[in-house]
């Protein structure tokens, strides 16, 4: 196995430079746009409490929000492996969410999307076992969502 070529290593950030590229949480990047400046709509359920409890975490709180961020949670669960005698095995959490980024003072939607994702868990243990995957599929699953919904707001780039 070779190492990569040294020049290459040190000419790539002037490539991504080239490109026009710049850190998410650069001083000026698109993550300092979105710091501590939304504002998230308030949870109507335990699986929506816990997508923004995600949300305010890695976005942090705002006492003056710039953007409002509307959620529209859509959570379900499906039987993957059932044996012979119709006993599952396994379940899927699959989630998606609508979501769409406002503007405080105008109303406009300044970003909007659609993430999906799904998580699984085990129900061959015991009752118990079986409600403790479930819960911590439901963990997941938020932070998963939580995640794709930052990375397609930084994506969106709302620095200008």
């Amino acid at each position: 196995m070779s190492l990569p070529d040294r020049r290459f290593i040190l000419l790539a950030p002037l490539a991504f430079a080239a490109c026009g590229f710049t850190p998410v949480y650069a001083p000026d990047g698109p993550g300092a746009a979105l710091q501590n400046k939304v504002l998230v709509d308030a949870p109507g359920t335990q699986d929506a409490y816990l997508l923004t409890r995600e949300l305010e975490q890695k976005l942090g709180r705002s006492d003056t929000p710039v953007y409002a961020l509307s959620l529209d949670l859509d959570i379900s669960r499906a039987q993957v492996a059932i044996d012979r005698e119709g006993d599952t095995g396994r379940f899927n959490r699959n989630g998606a969410v609508n979501f769409a980024l406002r503007e405080m003072a105008t109303g406009q939607i300044a970003t909007s999307g659609r993430v999906e994702n799904f998580v699984g868990y085990s129900a061959t243990g015991t009752t118990v076992e079986t409600l403790a995957g479930e819960a911590d599929a439901q963990r997941r699953l938020m932070v998963i969502l939580a995640d794709q919904i930052i990375a397609r707001l930084h994506a969106a780039d709302l620095t200008s």
